[in-house]
């Protein structure tokens, strides 16, 4: 997992977007929506040139889901090799991510989280146990949590903390805190993050 020493709240402000997509950035943005530091600094900031604002969607997609740059690098090389439009195809990838459809069941409150649920071993996938978090999940996949009084109080504190709109592509079974997935994500499902088009520019130089 990619770390970073910046506060959360900074880097969402910093980006002008809710990277992380935990309800507390939201209300944050909606107070604070200008960059950190000094007042009127972001006014004096130089324009960033075509590469620097390649690199900066590039960061979104990174920070947003908690990769380092070798991770993101092997994610995209796999998404050209795809059927179809890469910059789309790259996007799938990542929402398939296990941490990340824990995340959007609602099992964490955000993807860190459900990154530590994962890796501690309270989630199954076709009930196999699943450490990984960067482990692809399939259509028709079922993710269940670990039958263990532990495990499940840590799921229903987030899933009484997270967002209520479960993305269409995905089940939710909330009372046997069990998701699947219906269908791949489509395009216009994924919430916009970052401009995929320049990421795949900027690794096409």
């Amino acid at each position: 997992m990619g770390k970073y020493s910046v506060n959360k709240g900074k880097l969402c402000r910093r980006f002008g977007t809710n990277l992380f997509g935990n309800l507390k950035f939201d209300k944050l943005l909606a107070k604070r929506s200008n960059p950190p530091g000094q007042h009127g600094a972001a006014a004096t900031r130089k324009k960033l040139s075509e590469f620097g604002r390649q690199l900066k969607e590039k960061q979104k997609l990174k920070i947003a889901y908690g990769l380092r740059e070798k991770q993101f690098k092997i994610i995209f090389e796999r998404s050209m090799k795809m059927k179809g439009v890469t910059g789309d195809n790259l996007l799938r990838q990542l929402e398939l991510r296990l941490d990340n459809v824990v995340f959007r069941l609602g099992f964490a409150p955000g993807r860190t989280a459900a990154r530590q649920l994962v890796g501690h071993g309270h989630v199954s996938v076709n009930g196999r146990r699943t450490n990984i978090p960067s482990y692809t999940v399939r259509e028709g996949d079922v993710i269940t949590v670990k039958d263990a009084s532990k495990s499940k109080a840590l799921v229903q504190r987030g899933l009484d903390s997270a967002r209520s709109d479960v993305p269409q592509w995905l089940i939710l079974e909330k009372d046997e805190m069990k998701g699947s997935i219906a269908r791949l994500p489509l395009k216009e499902e994924i919430p916009v993050l970052a401009d995929e088009h320049m990421i795949v520019e900027l690794y096409s130089k």
